[in-house]
């Protein structure tokens, strides 16, 4: 979860991705091969098209091989992870092969189900208070949205959940890297227009469906988003064409499947929740956010907006962690803010601002580093013409309608699904790899 509450609990860890990703070269490991193990039972939550089926322990009888003993009772580390080892049970039921991911909510396991005999993914949620109460938010959430949509195409699946040692555990289906994890293993290479192109379109009918059950993700970013499968293809990088063959840049790795599912929903909010706090990783995070103006629906088609961009060049559009620098770059981008948003703009954000509704930039800035930060940025349309050849125009409009400042006059996601840039030459111009 990564909504920053203003007053009570702030989360420093929210904008820690560095202005300069360390490029790295790709790196996915074979997936382990499943170890046969004898099924056990476990009493749990088993959630079945997204309801929910009690097993209390009391009624649970196993007869046959003993099942595996629990691991030895052990500390939580100071910030209330679970401490755990590879290769100990998660409950009887769950074996843990790997460690696949962490957050400020807490680790991802890659565990064996001995119950079923399949790979999942189980989300161990830190042992604070607010983290446990996000996580029942989150599965709340999950299994609304496992009820509404039947062909559970859109979202990751929830498995089962329990509460063990204090951590709420909550079971997934297994799926392949997020979208920035596959960004970073090809050393940030962009992905072509035309997968972008798909992705895009998915998430919009994600983002779509949620809305249209009143519900606000408020955390899009390539992170929350999974490609279903880990397979990739690799293929000749175009940027590239000129070097040696024998040069390892000479190639670059494509989905080969463009199936993508959303995950993470432990700051989703409905309608008509309070909407005052702060949401969004930073560099996702809408201008009326940060100017505490209250956000809606609108919030998330920023967030796509940026995200679309991301997977354009293979860099965050805007690589920072200050509100000053951040608008100092929005304007950059997208040219000045409206003044109608500015006059509006709470007491909190009143110190951006000098001389009435003139940005306080660069004389506010922090340092000549990130006045050079937010100079080097091209305007939206160069932006968009450095990476993309064709559909480009349809692109530059599309974004130019997600990342309007004002919400209401920003795209909804129904709308920006019936733009040109998703229904001009599809036929044409499909990405050859889906499956």
């Amino acid at each position: 979860m990564e909504t920053q509450w203003v007053a009570e609990h702030p989360h420093v860890t929210m904008d820690k991705r560095p202005r300069k990703r360390p490029r790295l070269t790709w790196d996915v490991p074979p997936p382990l091969p499943p170890t046969r193990v004898i099924p056990t039972l476990y009493c749990g939550q088993e959630v079945v098209n997204g309801a929910s089926t009690n097993h209390w322990l009391h009624s649970c009888y196993y007869t046959g091989v003993p099942r595996p003993a629990s691991p030895p009772w052990r500390a939580d580390d100071k910030d209330g992870h679970y401490v755990f080892a590879v290769g100990e049970t998660l409950s009887p039921r769950y074996k843990i092969l790997s460690k696949m991911g962490e957050g400020t909510f807490g680790q991802v396991l890659e565990c064996l189900d001995l119950e079923k005999m399949e790979t999942v993914a189980i989300k161990i949620v830190r042992s604070l208070q607010k983290y446990r109460e996000a996580a029942m938010i989150e599965i709340d959430v999950l299994q609304r949205l496992a009820i509404a949509d039947i062909s559970g195409a859109r979202y990751v699946q929830i498995r089962n959940w329990f509460d063990y040692r204090n951590h709420i555990c909550i079971v997934f289906e297994k799926l392949g890297p997020s979208l920035y994890d596959f960004l970073r293993r090809n050393s940030y290479r962009s992905f072509p227009i035309d997968l972008v192109r798909e992705l895009g379109r998915q998430l919009l009918e994600s983002v779509a469906f949620m809305h249209d059950l009143r519900l606000i993700h408020t955390d899009l970013k390539p992170e929350n988003i999974l490609l279903v499968s880990s397979e990739c293809i690799k293929v000749p990088d175009c940027k590239f064409v000129t070097r040696s063959a024998k040069d390892g840049s000479f190639f670059k790795n494509l989905p080969k499947s463009s199936a993508i599912k959303l995950i993470d929903f432990g700051s989703t909010t409905f309608e008509h929740q309070d909407h005052s706090y702060v949401v969004s990783t930073r560099h996702y995070r809408a201008p009326e956010v940060i100017l505490g103006l209250g956000w809606n629906y609108p919030c998330d088609l920023w967030s796509v907006g940026c995200i679309l961009v991301e997977l354009c060049s293979g860099e965050a559009l805007f690589q920072t962690h200050e509100n000053l620098e951040h608008l100092a770059m929005m304007e950059r981008v997208l040219g000045p803010l409206p003044q109608h948003m500015v006059v509006r703009a709470d007491r909190r954000a009143e110190k951006y601002f000098r001389r009435g509704p003139r940005l306080d930039w660069p004389e506010g800035a922090t340092s000549s580093e990130s006045v050079r930060a937010v100079y080097k940025l091209p305007r939206l349309e160069n932006l968009v013409m450095q990476h993309v050849d064709h559909s480009a125009g349809d692109l530059i409009d599309l974004l130019q309608g997600l990342l309007r400042y004002d919400p209401t006059e920003r795209l909804k996601a129904q709308e920006a699904l019936r733009h040109p840039f998703f229904i001009r030459d599809r036929r044409r111009y499909g990405y050859s790899f889906m499956h």
